[in-house]
Order: C-alpha cells, then structure tokens, then sequence
C-alpha cells in the first residue's frame, strides 16, 4: 500500500475512534468517581493496529484529572468491549488512556505573553 493510503486510512481510524470512544465514555460509563467534563482530544492507533493511545482533557485540578484519567484505564475492557460493538475490525486496539494538558499549556503561555504586553505598554515601548 503507498504511504498516503496507509497514513489516510490510519487517519481516519483515529477519528473514528475518537469519535465511538467518546460516546461510550459519554452515556456508557458510569462511575462517581469520573468528572463529568472529560473530552477526547486525540486517539493514535500504532501501525499494528493492536495498540491504541487516547488522550483525554479533563476540566478540574490535577487531581481530579489522575483519578478521571486512572478511572478510564480501569475502564478500558468495558470501553473497548463497547466500541468495539460499534466498529466493524479485525482486532480492536488495546487502549492506554493519558492525560492530554496541551490546553492548559496554551493558557500558560497565552498568560505570560498578556504579561509581556502589559509589562511592555506600562513602559511606553
């Protein structure tokens, strides 16, 4: 298969997941212990297709959001066996969920650089 097939295949697979996981997250898992503000930001499925990561944002401090995260990975036979109704493969990939802080990142950085341009205006520059 050329790479452009096999990397839009992959692609799509991904967004597929990220979509059936989301919604078996969503209306499937209940569990006190899971914020109920927990969103799919991204799934990358390796080339075997036997392994999967699935990154999660999850709104609260850092604690709520290792307990959301280790709460999913207790989860994940009952997740993968739920998508897995959903997705017509194979194999359905192993899931290992991680912590995605890409958007708390981009707060950090966006409130330094309103500092700098604060700090900036305050001297005249």
């Amino acid at each position: 298969m050329p790479p452009d097939i096999s990397s839009r295949r992959t692609d799509r697979l991904n967004s597929l997941l990220k979509e059936v996981i989301a919604e078996v997250i969503l209306k499937e898992v209940k569990n006190p212990h899971l914020p109920s503000f927990i969103t799919i930001t991204g799934v990358e499925i390796a080339k075997d297709l036997r392994h999967a990561k699935v990154f999660v944002s999850v709104l609260g401090d850092k604690i709520a959001q290792t307990k959301a995260v280790a709460v999913l990975q207790e989860a994940k036979g009952f997740i993968s066996m739920r998508a897995a109704a959903q997705i017509v493969i194979r194999f359905f990939p192993e899931l290992t969920f991680y912590l995605d802080d890409s958007a708390e990142k981009q707060m950090q950085i966006d409130t330094l650089i309103s500092e700098i341009q604060k700090e900036r205006t305050n001297r005249g520059e």
